[in-house]
This record gives C-alpha cells, sequence and structure tokens, in this order.
C-alpha cells in the first residue's frame, strides 16, 4: 500500500513497490525551488534511508518538467520583498532575502552568501550521500538549480527532448554543485558552462551525464524498469556498493568542487553585470531580462 505520511509544501511522497517516490509538485511554477525545498527533500530522503522497505529512491517533477531552478522572480524583481526568516528555524534560507544585499553601495559579506547556499546545496547533496541509491527520472526541463539537483543523483534517465543545462552561467551564477566534471570530464563541462548551452536528454545520454533516454512518451515505462530492477537488489549490498563507488567520487574531490563552487556562484551576483542584470530583472521582469542574456547565443526561452 502506498505510504505518504505527512503533507510537504514543495513536493509528495509514497513508497510502493520497494520503491519511495519523491514528486517535486508545484507544476505552475515550473517545480521552482524555494527555501522549503532543500529541508523537504532531506527530511524525505532520511525517511527513505530509514524505512526497511524501500530499496530505492526515484526523484521526478509533476507537470511539464522536473525542475526551472530557483524562484528567483521573488526577488530578482521584487528585491526581497518577500523573503524573511524561515519561521520554523529562524535561520534566512530563501534568496529572496539575499537581494537587498545586490545593492552595490552597500557593505557585501560572501560568507552571508556561502551560509546560504551551502545549505540548499546540503539538502539537495542529501540524494548522494543517502546510504540507498536514488534516481532522478527527468522530463521537460532541468536547468540552473533544477541540474544541481539532478546530478545529486546516483542515476539519471530522462527523455530525449529533457533540456538540461545551467544558462546563468552567462550572468549571475556558477553550478554550487561542482559535479559538471565530475560526471561528464573536464572538457565537456567547460563546453557546456563556458557557453551556458543546453543538452538534450539524448544528447546527455551520449555524453554519459544520463544513463538512459527515451522518448517521453516511454520514459515512464524505462524508468520503473530501471528502479525495479535495482529494487530487486538485497539493502546491504545496495548500500555497499554505493558507499564504495562513492569513497571513488569523494576522494575526487567532489567536497571541494561544490565548495569552491558554492563560493564563486555569491561572487557572480555581485559583479558589475551580476548588478546590471538583478536591475534590468526589476525593471522589465525577470523572464524578460533572461531573454535579453540569451538572446546573443540565440536562445530566448526563458530559464
Amino acid at each position: 500500500m502506498p505510504d505518504s505520511g505527512r503533507d510537504y509544501r514543495t513536493l509528495t511522497y509514497e513508497v510502493d513497490d520497494r520503491v519511495a517516490r519523491i514528486t517535486f509538485n508545484r507544476p505552475e511554477h515550473g517545480n521552482a525551488i524555494t527555501s522549503d525545498t532543500p529541508i523537504e527533500l532531506a527530511e524525505v530522503v532520511e525517511r527513505a534511508d530509514l524505512d526497511p522497505r524501500v530499496h530505492v529512491m526515484l526523484l521526478s517533477g509533476r507537470g511539464k518538467g522536473f525542475c526551472g531552478g530557483y524562484d528567483l522572480s521573488i526577488f530578482a524583481e521584487n528585491m526581497g520583498a518577500d523573503g524573511g526568516p524561515d519561521r520554523r528555524t529562524g535561520t534566512v534560507l530563501d534568496p529572496a532575502v539575499q537581494a537587498e544585499n545586490h545593492d552595490p553601495s552597500r557593505t557585501w559579506d560572501p560568507m552571508v552568501d556561502y551560509a546560504m547556499m551551502s545549505r540548499f546545496n546540503r539538502g539537495f547533496a542529501s540524494l548522494l550521500h543517502a546510504n540507498k541509491p536514488t534516481v532522478a527520472k527527468l522530463h521537460g526541463f532541468a536547468v540552473a538549480g533544477g541540474t544541481d539537483i539532478a546530478l545529486h543523483c546516483d542515476q539519471i534517465i530522462c527523455a530525449d527532448d529533457t533540456r538540461i543545462g545551467y544558462p546563468p552561467t552567462r550572468v549571475w551564477g556558477v553550478p554550487a554543485t561542482g559535479l559538471w566534471a565530475h560526471r561528464l570530464g573536464d572538457q565537456r563541462a567547460k563546453r557546456l558552462l563556458l557557453t551556458g548551452d543546453c543538452l538534450t536528454g539524448k544528447q546527455a545520454a551520449e555524453w554519459g551525464l544520463a544513463i538512459e533516454s527515451w522518448p517521453a512518451d516511454d520514459l515512464d515505462e524505462h524508468a520503473e524498469a530501471l528502479v525495479q530492477r535495482i529494487a530487486a537488489m538485497p539493502i546491504n549490498q545496495l548500500v555497499m556498493v554505493k558507499l564504495a563507488l562513492n569513497s571513488a567520487l569523494l576522494a575526487q574531490g567532489v567536497a571541494t568542487s561544490a565548495m569552491v563552487s558554492t563560493v564563486f556562484d555569491g561572487i557572480a551576483r555581485h559583479t558589475p553585470e551580476g548588478y546590471a542584470f538583478q536591475q534590468r530583472a526589476v525593471e522589465a521582469g525577470f523572464r524578460q531580462a533572461v531573454r535579453e542574456r540569451d538572446e546573443p547565443f540565440g536562445d530566448t526561452k526563458p530559464a
């Protein structure tokens, strides 16, 4: 029988057939990331890790896409008017609060940015550091902060036409996970991040970023087949294999990459171009600012 437990603001959680199904549930906003997302994601990953019925976790998004990144329109357009400390912890987690620091006439503390973004990444990294395997099922789009989440999963399976990439490297952002080079190798990672270009799901599989890619109509069937094959394994074997392989990944320096990338992500928002982008978002709206950002690249779809 499916098991869901408590309600969450950004996702749903249920368990059946040895699979914990974690589904982002803000389809009207492209499943954009809010301050609740990393907290809730880490909580359900821990629930699944401790549940003896669960052998594997499947992460997906409801609606037209997996995740469109951070809900930047909240603060890029409104200068943080909607922000505030997290009511449960008293900790400032929402990027909206940090918008007030994007005034070049004011003092900027880079460790304030780092404290904020590192907590988001810590929540997303729960997928990598969970004892049990995690699989991301991508469709529609997995861009910007959405890739910060997906790349922490042990396996990625996607639809052929999924749009995957980090356009904010064109201005105002650096992928804070540091995982691109570890997943793709140095040259291919730079090919994407030095341009902000996106891959299709089919290209992601060809490049090794995804393990499989399928026509969109067939994605659910093949994702289910993959997680069921993993779920057929004993939990103890799954845990030992993941721990052994993660030890190699950590030895490559993935934690250091994440730290450096997170610091640079904050710096990117405090460059002259970063201030200009934010000001344009305030004046014309975030979507228009993104269109103008991407126009020189022949890519004007907001992302």
